[in-house]
């Protein structure tokens, strides 16, 4: 019985300082991931940034940075860290490995995958990237039509859409009875519609929205619920970010998000991307 109890006695203590050995690395492990800290210490948030209308752009002249996650970016390193923003040029290829590697702080306009959360963390989505429907607003076959995908499948539709993409997979799985016009680029899935050769043009969302803004007298977007290929569109983080850093970021984009304001930084930056082409034609 002795033996028993000096056995159980033992186990206790080598369990206590266990946990103890536990607890004394906790701070040092937190103090790790305490990025904002770091960033106000060094006084620049370096911002990764990969080109793509309208969430960054890039005027080749000078160099400057556009966008709505470029403002947002900007905006959350000057306002709430209080630092300076330095963006940092890169391609899609890299943005996420120059995040691990700590090349920049912030990735702008990750869209939020299984495959990408196993390398970072992610904030909240600033909006959502998901399969879209433009339409010529004044066409008599969409009388009364609302956002399903079944108020436009229907017999004597067309569907325009590049072959072969994100796109294409999607409106494939679930049209039904229109016809599904394939071609082999943007311009060409565009001038179908415009043409009235087809009858809906389905693209990103994005894409379809900066469409839609440079063509106000006709061009009508939809975004079919229940939603296609949706993703929301956020930044990301080194993957060690700790919650707290993570819920700051997160209050930031959700707070913007829902007082309407990035709605508005995604109208300007669509103006400026539309602006930007005309003038590049």
């Amino acid at each position: 019985m002795a033996r028993f109890f000096s056995r159980s006695i033992r186990n206790l203590l080598a369990c206590a300082t266990a946990i103890g050995a536990l607890l004394s690395q906790a701070p040092a492990q937190a103090a790790d991931t305490q990025i904002w800290k770091d960033i106000q210490k060094a006084g620049v948030l370096r911002c990764g940034a990969a080109v793509a209308a309208p969430y960054v752009m890039r005027d080749a002249a000078s160099g400057q940075y556009s966008g709505y996650f470029v403002d947002l970016c900007r905006d959350f390193g000057e306002k709430v860290l209080k630092v300076k923003v330095e963006f940092v040029d890169t391609n899609w290829d890299n943005l996420v490995a120059g995040l691990q590697s700590g090349k920049w702080d912030l990735a702008m306009a990750l869209n939020q995958t299984p495959e990408r959360a196993l390398a970072v963390a992610f904030s909240a989505p600033a909006t959502d990237y998901q399969v879209s429907l433009l339409v010529n607003k004044d066409n008599p076959k969409f009388a009364g039509a609302g956002n399903t995908i079944a108020d436009y499948d229907k017999e004597g539709v067309t569907f325009a859409v590049m072959s072969g993409t994100a796109q294409d997979k999607a409106i494939s799985a679930v049209v039904k009875t229109a016809k599904i016009m394939r071609l082999p680029g943007m311009d060409e899935t565009r001038l179908a519609v415009m043409s009235r050769r087809a009858d809906v043009l389905v693209d990103a969302s994005d894409t379809n929205h900066l469409f839609a803004v440079a063509n106000p007298d006709w061009a009508k977007e939809v975004l079919p619920k229940p939603a296609l290929a949706k993703q929301g569109v956020a930044f990301g983080l080194r993957r060690d970010a700790s919650a707290a850093d993570l819920q700051v970021l997160n209050i930031y984009v959700s707070q913007r998000r829902e007082t309407g304001e990035i709605d508005a930084l995604v109208d300007k930056a669509s103006k400026l991307a539309n602006a930007a082409e005309k003038t590049a034609q």
